[in-house]
């Protein structure tokens, strides 16, 4: 036997048959990470897609911006509370079939949004939006891992986080491209064939599961329901009492459903803890590292989150810029993450995970400032130089902190360590969105004065995912 030919094999829990444990030659791994990137750049690009249309769909549709924002909120939440229960069904019946369905879900919910024609039908469209691209974000470090040799992981792990990081701020430039020429239905539209190009490729391309799950996992749909009824009553309590609309019966039912979903949670963590194998991975949360790189990217993501949906508000209301305009100057944040992300890569291993996530906050938080300080009349230069402080110093924070999520726990954790990474995330996202439902509720997103709070209270969570990197070089000798 050859010495190439000498890696060992496993049984596929796909029923397919066995291939190299450690990763996929080429250009089988080329063809798989175009798929991965394909799948998670629509996925992540549709959560912030319509934040520059907002205003236009609350004004078509005749709703209230308050009321507009669940556009996004129900894709967010719809993704967060399935993330979890999608990663270990992944573990379970294979990470390609969970992606290939989600695919097809996120592509048919397409189709409904593209022809929405009121607020609840759109909201109702984008809820199995989320739910398609829970599927797809559930396994995606898994898939990345089983694509990518060990030696090589951390360069694939960089690119998969310079391609989120930059469709998580790229959906305002997509959106005013879009939007010069067509309205808003076409934002949707144009998921369907890359939803179709997408699940023809991943059919071919995606890697099988080669190793059995971990002993005693198991999918529970008592566990499912669980997770689905903490993550929502939680977030919707939260998001009646920042919009407080209705007097006192409205703050009455507000607290009522936030103490509901905490009690659900305290109930559903005590189970967690009695399995060997729980759903919500509370046994990662124990390691000191994982669990701050989980609240640094928690917090950073709602940091971005609340910028990305208040700058529009900024831009196209208060400074007068056209759709085109503000797409351009917001182009600058995702281009420094282009720019930061392969400097980041190379930055990893050399240099402690936290400090560099440390540093890389620092200059989020000072870009976000910066730009809620903005004079009465800013010129365009005054804007971009602003947009890209804060992409660099995301760039500088997301690969290696994504880094520290998928590598600190034990690798029969592989499958919860990507649920997790996704589920940090999009809580981040979805409580930024949430947050700032409220903040628009008592400031005016019209007027300035809204968008400003918001950018203010973005720059304050970045300094907050700041600390936490930074507490991860006490933590072990490496920092993660």
């Amino acid at each position: 036997m050859s010495g190439t030919a000498h890696m060992e094999a496993a049984p596929s829990v796909d029923g397919q048959a066995a291939q190299p444990i450690d990763g996929l030659g080429q250009p089988a791994r080329q063809r798989a990470m175009l798929v991965i990137i394909l799948g998670i750049m629509v996925a992540v690009l549709d959560g912030t897609i319509v934040n520059l249309a907002l205003p236009g769909i609350a004004r078509e549709l005749q709703a209230s911006p308050s009321h507009a924002i669940w556009v996004v909120n129900a894709y967010q939440i719809a993704t967060l509370v399935m993330l979890l229960p999608l990663a270990s069904l992944g573990d379970l019946v294979g990470y390609r079939r969970v992606y290939l369905v989600g695919m097809a879900v996120f592509t048919v919910s397409s189709i409904g949004a593209t022809f929405a024609d009121s607020l609840a039908t759109l909201i109702a469209a984008r809820t199995f939006q989320g739910l398609g691209a829970a599927g797809i974000m559930s396994v995606n470090a898994a898939l990345v891992r089983l694509t990518f040799p060990s030696a090589l992981l951390g360069r694939g792990m960089a690119i998969n986080s310079m391609v989120v990081a930059t469709s998580s701020v790229a959906g305002p430039s997509v959106a005013a491209a879009i939007l010069s020429v067509a309205s808003w239905p076409w934002l949707f539209a144009i998921n369907v064939p890359l939803g179709a190009i997408t699940l023809a490729l991943g059919l071919r391309a995606l890697p099988f599961n080669r190793v059995a799950p971990a002993a005693g996992l198991r999918f529970s749909p008592i566990d499912v329901a669980l997770n689905v009824l903490m993550f929502s009553l939680v977030f919707l309590g939260v998001d009646r009492l920042g919009v407080r609309e209705g007097g006192g019966g409205s703050q009455q039912s507000a607290w009522a459903i936030l103490l509901a979903g905490v009690a659900v949670g305290f109930v559903y963590l005590r189970r967690q803890r009695t399995l060997a194998v729980p759903l919500f991975p509370i046994d990662l949360l124990r390691i000191p590292v994982f669990a701050l790189s989980m609240g640094t990217s928690v917090a950073a993501f709602c940091a971005q989150m609340l910028a990305y949906i208040a700058l529009p508000f900024l831009l196209l209301e208060v400074y007068g810029r056209s759709h085109i305009e503000a797409g351009l100057l917001i182009t600058a944040w995702p281009l420094a993450i282009v720019a930061m992300a392969p400097i980041a890569g190379r930055l990893i291993g050399r240099y402690p995970d936290g400090l560099l996530g440390g540093i890389g906050l620092g200059l989020l938080a000072t870009g976000l400032a910066l730009l809620a300080a903005l004079p009465a009349h800013p010129g365009n230069a005054d804007i971009a130089w602003r947009m890209a402080l804060c992409g660099l110093g995301f760039g500088l924070f997301q690969s290696p902190n994504n880094h520290t999520i998928v590598t600190s726990p034990p690798a029969h954790r592989s499958g919860a360590a990507s649920g997790m990474l996704g589920t940090a995330r999009l809580t981040g996202q979805t409580l930024g969105a949430v947050v700032l439902a409220g903040v628009f509720s008592v400031w005016s997103p019209h007027g300035g004065h809204g968008p400003v709070v918001a950018l203010v209270l973005a720059a304050c969570c970045a300094g907050l995912a700041a600390v936490f990197s930074s507490l991860r070089l006490k933590t072990t000798g490496q920092g993660g």
